[in-house]
Protein backbone atom coordinates (compact mmCIF):
# COMPACT_ATOMS: atom_id res chain seq x y z
CA UNK A 1 0.00 0.00 0.00
CA UNK A 2 2.93 2.37 0.48
CA UNK A 3 2.66 5.82 1.91
CA UNK A 4 4.09 7.23 5.12
CA UNK A 5 2.09 7.32 8.26
CA UNK A 6 2.13 9.77 11.15
CA UNK A 7 2.83 8.80 14.73
CA UNK A 8 -0.81 7.82 15.31
CA UNK A 9 -1.05 5.56 12.23
CA UNK A 10 -2.96 8.03 10.03
CA UNK A 11 -1.72 9.22 6.68
CA UNK A 12 -0.96 12.93 6.55
CA UNK A 13 -3.01 15.13 4.24
CA UNK A 14 -0.11 15.98 1.94
CA UNK A 15 0.71 12.28 1.47
CA UNK A 16 -2.82 11.53 0.34
CA UNK A 17 -2.77 14.43 -2.13
CA UNK A 18 0.61 13.25 -3.43
CA UNK A 19 -0.70 9.72 -4.01
CA UNK A 20 -3.76 11.05 -5.84
CA UNK A 21 -1.56 13.33 -7.99
CA UNK A 22 0.74 10.41 -8.93
CA UNK A 23 -2.14 8.14 -9.96
CA UNK A 24 -2.86 7.82 -13.69
CA UNK A 25 -6.52 8.28 -14.71
CA UNK A 26 -6.92 7.07 -18.32
CA UNK A 27 -10.22 8.92 -18.83
CA UNK A 28 -8.69 12.33 -18.27
CA UNK A 29 -6.56 14.52 -16.04
CA UNK A 30 -7.69 14.91 -12.44
CA UNK A 31 -6.97 17.52 -9.81
CA UNK A 32 -7.58 16.99 -6.10
CA UNK A 33 -8.30 19.53 -3.40
CA UNK A 34 -8.49 19.18 0.35
CA UNK A 35 -12.00 20.26 1.36
CA UNK A 36 -14.05 19.85 4.50
CA UNK A 37 -12.31 16.82 6.09
CA UNK A 38 -11.84 15.03 2.76
CA UNK A 39 -10.59 15.25 -0.80
CA UNK A 40 -12.61 16.32 -3.83
CA UNK A 41 -11.43 15.16 -7.26
CA UNK A 42 -12.32 17.18 -10.35
CA UNK A 43 -11.68 16.82 -14.07
CA UNK A 44 -8.70 19.12 -14.65
CA UNK A 45 -9.96 20.45 -18.01
CA UNK A 46 -13.65 20.95 -17.27
CA UNK A 47 -13.83 21.30 -13.48
CA UNK A 48 -16.56 18.63 -13.37
CA UNK A 49 -16.78 16.78 -10.04
CA UNK A 50 -15.49 13.20 -10.28
CA UNK A 51 -15.22 11.73 -6.79
CA UNK A 52 -14.92 12.51 -3.11
CA UNK A 53 -12.67 10.65 -0.70
CA UNK A 54 -13.14 10.88 3.07
CA UNK A 55 -10.46 9.39 5.33
CA UNK A 56 -11.90 6.52 7.34
CA UNK A 57 -10.15 5.06 10.36
CA UNK A 58 -6.49 5.04 11.25
CA UNK A 59 -4.89 3.74 8.06
CA UNK A 60 -5.12 4.64 4.36
CA UNK A 61 -8.79 3.65 4.01
CA UNK A 62 -11.22 6.16 2.52
CA UNK A 63 -14.96 6.39 2.01
CA UNK A 64 -15.71 6.68 -1.72
CA UNK A 65 -18.47 9.01 -2.98
CA UNK A 66 -19.60 10.15 -6.43
CA UNK A 67 -21.35 13.34 -7.55
CA UNK A 68 -25.08 12.67 -7.87
CA UNK A 69 -26.60 14.93 -10.52
CA UNK A 70 -30.04 13.94 -9.28
CA UNK A 71 -29.37 14.85 -5.63
CA UNK A 72 -26.86 17.58 -6.54
CA UNK A 73 -24.46 16.43 -3.81
CA UNK A 74 -21.89 13.77 -3.03
CA UNK A 75 -23.52 10.36 -2.55
CA UNK A 76 -22.38 6.87 -1.49
CA UNK A 77 -21.35 4.55 -4.31
CA UNK A 78 -22.62 1.34 -2.76
CA UNK A 79 -26.24 0.19 -2.97
CA UNK A 80 -26.39 -0.34 0.79
CA UNK A 81 -24.47 2.68 2.04
CA UNK A 82 -20.79 3.37 2.54
CA UNK A 83 -18.02 1.99 0.37
CA UNK A 84 -14.74 2.04 2.30
CA UNK A 85 -11.55 0.95 0.53
CA UNK A 86 -7.79 1.40 0.79
CA UNK A 87 -6.76 4.55 -1.08
CA UNK A 88 -5.05 2.75 -3.98
CA UNK A 89 -8.07 0.51 -4.56
CA UNK A 90 -10.44 3.50 -4.39
CA UNK A 91 -8.38 5.29 -7.05
CA UNK A 92 -8.52 2.20 -9.29
CA UNK A 93 -12.31 2.09 -8.92
CA UNK A 94 -12.59 5.78 -9.80
CA UNK A 95 -10.40 5.30 -12.88
CA UNK A 96 -12.44 2.32 -14.12
CA UNK A 97 -16.09 2.98 -13.29
CA UNK A 98 -18.15 5.23 -15.56
CA UNK A 99 -20.35 6.63 -12.78
CA UNK A 100 -17.50 8.90 -11.74
CA UNK A 101 -17.03 10.29 -15.24
CA UNK A 102 -20.64 11.04 -16.31
CA UNK A 103 -20.29 14.82 -15.83
CA UNK A 104 -16.77 15.10 -17.23
CA UNK A 105 -16.86 16.66 -20.69
CA UNK A 106 -13.90 15.53 -22.74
Amino acid sequence: MGGKFGYDGRMTNDQILERIARFYFPKGPVIAERRNRGYSLFHANTGAPIARLRPFGRDDRVELLYWSSWKEKWAPTGPFGRTVLPLDQALRVIAKEGIFWTRARF
